[in-house]
């Protein structure tokens, strides 16, 4: 990209919660300043929501994965065609996709996002950047999370950036390098439970503050192997439905007080493993107005900072647009103090 010239990106991600794909069209310039011009959150059709709620079930190498990889390929796309027209989008540099993941398990070399990137660049003639994750799985490393590297080039100003989407992770810098990991499940349980009662998700914490927390439930989950972790570490759905999902059931608790329960498991979680200082928080979680509270009492030392709304839904989305530009730009995009690979590198699969 020459001086002064603007690179302008369309970029879309899948969340674990099903709650929908975000799509951001975003403005660049060569020093990564950036703006989002248009933003919208497309809620999956009932058709998508069937297919994907228990993708993580089917094998690897399934044919029925194969051909669910193209199809999803063929929806992102024309959900980009209809972006594009309803918001009369005219000029686009490139498209950036993370994707929906299906698998993620690098501590057997292996992680998978579907929607082809291939079929992305067929079905709109622009260029494609997608799969960010695998060549670092190849490296060595955990191949999340990789929104850190936009966090130190867009939001330096903040200690902490805390993503409270499916689930939670933080990044921040330590001696001069930027580190980061999954701290634990938040919406992927939170949402289902609320589901469960009727509602598409805990607005507010509303539902959550009238349960009671179970106290043995809530050691067990605390007490769970992968907390006890050194970083780096990531977290899949595999966590979910193997560790999280059996305690809970083993209880057999009302949906209330399981929310209850939960939302004092991630506050817990999120006080301890962040210290001191100022915490921008994004993600669905952010509008979870008793979950921040709990982490506001458990840890004074915190100053949770939610920003502008554009900022707390998209800024997964837009961080994948930066990926993607520093991708065709050949700079580094993954950091391996992040990740635990081998080395730093310039990540994802481009076509066009």
């Amino acid at each position: 990209m020459n001086k002064n010239q603007n690179m302008y990106i369309i970029a879309l991600m899948s969340g674990t919660s099903l709650d929908g794909v975000d799509l951001v069209y975003v403005r660049f310039d060569e020093l990564n300043d950036f703006k989002i011009m248009e933003s919208e959150t497309i809620p999956y059709s009932d058709y998508w929501i069937s297919q994907l709620k228990n993708i993580a079930s089917i094998p690897k190498g399934n044919q029925q994965l194969l051909t669910l990889d193209v199809e999803l390929g063929v929806y992102f796309a024309n959900l980009i065609g209809s972006f594009i027209e309803s918001k009369n989008i005219s000029k686009i540099n490139l498209i950036a996709s993370h994707g929906h993941t299906v698998h993620h398990q690098p501590e057997k070399g292996y992680t998978l996002q579907i929607g082809c990137g291939k079929e992305i660049h067929n079905k709109t003639s622009i260029k494609t950047v997608y799969d960010f994750r695998t060549q670092d799985i190849a490296l060595g490393g955990q191949g999340a999370p990789l929104v850190p590297v936009g966090d130190q080039l867009l939001f330096l100003q903040y200690d902490y950036c805390l993503n409270l989407g499916g689930f939670s992770n933080v990044s921040f810098e330590e001696c001069g390098e930027r580190k980061a990991f999954d701290i634990c499940p938040v919406n992927i349980v939170l949402n289902y439970y609320a589901n469960q009662l009727g509602f598409p998700f805990d607005d507010k914490g509303v539902l959550s503050k009238k349960g009671k927390i179970n106290r043995e439930l809530l050691r067990e989950l605390n007490e769970l192997d992968f907390y006890k972790l050194l970083i780096p570490k990531s977290l899949g759905v595999e966590f979910v439905k193997k560790e999280i999902v059996p305690l809970i059931l083993k209880y057999n608790l009302i949906e209330i007080d399981v929310l209850r329960t939960f939302v004092e498991h991630i506050a817990i979680q999120i006080s301890e493993k962040l210290k001191k200082g100022t915490v921008l928080v994004t993600g669905g979680g952010a509008y979870h107005e008793f979950l921040l509270n709990r982490v506001r009492q458990l840890n004074s030392n915190l100053t949770l900072i939610v920003p502008e709304s554009k900022i707390v839904e998209y800024k997964e989305a837009l961080i994948f647009a930066l990926l993607g530009k520093l991708r065709v730009e050949s700079k580094i995009n993954c950091l391996s103090s992040v990740t635990g690979a081998k080395r730093n590198h310039s990540s994802g699969v481009v076509f066009g």
